[in-house]
């Protein structure tokens, strides 16, 4: 900025010598004075054509902020600087970086120097790389797999939006802090040392593939993931990009895959000898019966046919052997399953004894399968009597008839079962419940946890084996100290005779909403389920993997609507996040999900308001009772 006033002349002057660059002289009012022919060629008027013209209308100039304010600022402070966006005369736009100087002629005419460099190039490709960042971004956000990048130290440099759900952690939390704090020990230990190797040697241990390590969570759970490491060195910076997958479901998929298989040798196994058996005790049945017919002596009759009722008990036996391994013959007809229940029930409740409560939940239609009606009895009257040897002390035995139509989504966590349509006969006891390692092997032909003498260990095997051979599915929930639940599906046999208003109703579009929902779900195969559920029906997500997560999302300030949680969780269960939810966020709406028919473990949340919803569970049934409890008025009770 010139200090002092110069003549015509010395502006003159000024103007050729800085001629090629980029200036532009004019007075408050706008009207262009001087015109470089640094300006001809980047603007492509001629100095004869813009002189006299308003130099914001020529140009056509787009200011930051309003003009008369940027005149003002000049006239105050002497001059000012910013980015402006011009138009040259064939109509391409320009990005200019201006800088106003206030120059003094020595009398009342008080003139504007504008000193413009373009840079519109450097624009464009700014706002290239901007876009390709937020492309990048948006692909990052998305992606299933998380991504890691660390530099040579071992830093987190950048945690992807999939890391943060895996591990716990926000962006935040995790950049800047070592790498090792995302793994258990002794892998943390020994992490710096295999960087610091590679670096120095070359020597790979992970770089360039992938394999199976540990990762560790922020609630400190460790799960199994596949991890690969690719290297990237530019101006002389070394950084590392680990892409991270969790393999949980994979691996509790290929758990149950090789316990299908286990369960079809044994089953193949005990169907074979189960038939050779059959052979044996046949010719000793046929031989007892022939020896019966000559014997006449009181007491040796009485001796042989204690014989012959060992045999017929035999024969029962491997029948049991039979149905587990699938090879037992079936007479299966179209049955109504809740005509067949009602008929059923009395006989078991003498069967269960004064102690046991039996509680029945029968639809009112017609609910057909095609099935073995003497099997099913059979089925029901077997699991009727683990349920009761599970409750000594009496209890409460609940079965219930429903229909239930399987998804693809759902049907892709559990192999064994295809996407259709299902009569649902659960069984629920309030009995002791079962450990993990007993629930592993329920279904085991000969395995039981009864003493010695009571009881063949064959009850559920023979259930499974009647499921599989009737094309249907078994499924059994338990939680020690709370009950189990043993869910039996069969095919629908859909002749038609079975329709109704209500199942119509559940084939409509589901509600759809807009509302935020907080997902506490601790299987990572169901919770990406709900989840894609819930965004196709327009909601808004927010995951926990557990209750305590749970409650650090609530208390970050976000607007939840409806916590949508599991029941049966490690640590805190879903009965208690519920409970303190409601304690601490009375407005937030409470639906509880789990795979047992009723609700034992929450009944005081379902009293106080839940909503309860039966796993599995359709899109259109989730999408109806979330709409249920979100339109619901604050306080009622949508049951």
């Amino acid at each position: 900025m010139l200090e002092h006033a110069i003549s015509e002349t010395d502006l003159d002057r000024i103007v050729r010598m800085f001629d090629g660059s980029n200036l532009i002289v004019h007075g408050f009012d706008g009207v262009i004075q001087r015109w470089t022919s640094g300006c001809e060629q980047l603007y492509g008027w001629s100095a004869s054509e813009a002189v006299g013209k308003v130099v914001h209308d020529l140009l056509d100039t787009r200011f930051p902020a309003d003009v008369e304010e940027l005149r003002t600022e000049v006239r105050n402070n002497g001059s000012w600087t910013g980015q402006v966006g011009h138009r040259r005369k064939d109509g391409a736009r320009l990005a200019i970086v201006t800088r106003w100087t206030v120059l003094e002629l020595g009398d009342p005419d008080t003139l504007i120097v504008q000193s413009n460099n373009d840079v519109t190039l450097m624009q464009q490709v700014e706002d290239e790389l901007r876009e390709r960042q937020a492309h990048l971004q948006s692909i990052l956000a998305t992606v299933p797999d998380a991504m890691i990048v660390i530099d040579d130290k071992g830093c987190i440099a950048s945690f992807s939006t999939a890391a943060e759900q895996l591990f716990g952690y926000s962006a935040h939390e995790a950049i800047g802090q070592n790498v090792s704090m995302l793994m258990p020990s002794p892998d943390r230990e020994a992490h710096d040392g295999y960087l610091d190797s590679y670096i120095r040697t070359g020597r790979r241990r992970i770089i360039g593939y992938g394999r199976v390590v540990v990762g560790l969570r922020k609630n400190g759970t460790t799960f199994p993931m596949e991890l690969s490491v690719g290297e990237a060195v530019a101006g002389g910076r070394r950084t590392f990009t680990g892409f991270v997958r969790d393999l949980t479901s994979r691996h509790r998929i290929e758990a149950e895959l090789r316990q299908s298989q286990k369960m079809e040798a044994v089953g193949q196994l005990t169907g074979g000898l189960a038939h050779d058996f059959n052979n044996l005790l046949a010719v000793i049945s046929g031989n007892l019966e022939m020896l019966e017919a000559r014997l006449a002596e009181p007491g040796q009759l009485s001796l042989l046919r204690e014989a012959q009722s060992a045999a017929d008990d035999g024969a029962r036996l491997t029948s049991q052997l039979l149905a587990f391994g699938r090879r037992q013959a079936l007479a299966p007809k179209e049955l109504d399953v809740s005509a067949l229940l009602g008929e059923f029930s009395d006989l078991v409740q003498r069967t269960l004894g004064d102690s046991v409560e039996l509680r029945t939940i029968i639809p009112g239609r017609r609910m057909s399968a095609m099935a073995d009606k003497a099997q099913l009895q059979s089925a029901l009257l077997n699991l009727s009597i683990n349920a009761r040897d599970a409750m000594p002390a009496g209890g409460r035995l609940t079965i219930e008839i429903s229909g239930v139509e399987i998804d693809s989504d759902y049907a892709g966590m559990y192999p064994a079962i295809r996407p259709g349509r299902y009569v649902l006969i659960s069984v629920t006891d309030t009995g002791t419940g079962m450990t993990s390692e007993v629930m592993e092997r329920a279904f085991e032909p000969f395995f039981t946890t009864k003493p010695t003498g009571s009881g063949t260990g064959l009850g559920l095997s023979m259930v499974y084996g009647f499921a599989k051979q009737s094309a249907g599915h078994l499924q059994l929930y338990s939680e020690l100290g709370e009950g189990t639940t043993v869910r039996l599906f069969l095919p629908r046999a859909d002749t038609g005779k079975d329709s109704h208003p209500d199942e119509q109703q559940a084939k409509d579009a589901p509600s759809l909403g807009t509302e935020t929902i907080l997902v506490v779900e601790d299987d990572a195969r169901v919770r990406r389920v709900t989840v894609g559920r819930l965004l196709t029906l327009g909601y808004s997500v927010i995951e926990a993997t557990n209750g305590i997560d749970a409650l650090k999302e609530l208390e970050a300030g976000h607007d939840v609507a409806l916590l949508f949680s599991d029941v049966a969780m490690p640590g805190m269960n879903g009965d208690e996040l519920a409970r303190k939810v409601r304690e601490r966020w009375p407005r937030v709406k409470i639906l509880l999900t789990s795979g047992f028919s009723e609700p034992h473990a929450a009944e005081k949340e379902i009293q106080a308001g839940a909503g309860w919803l039966k796993k599995p569970y359709t899109a259109s049934e989730m999408s109806t009772r979330l709409r249920l409890l979100l339109d619901a008025r604050h306080g009622c009770d949508p049951a």
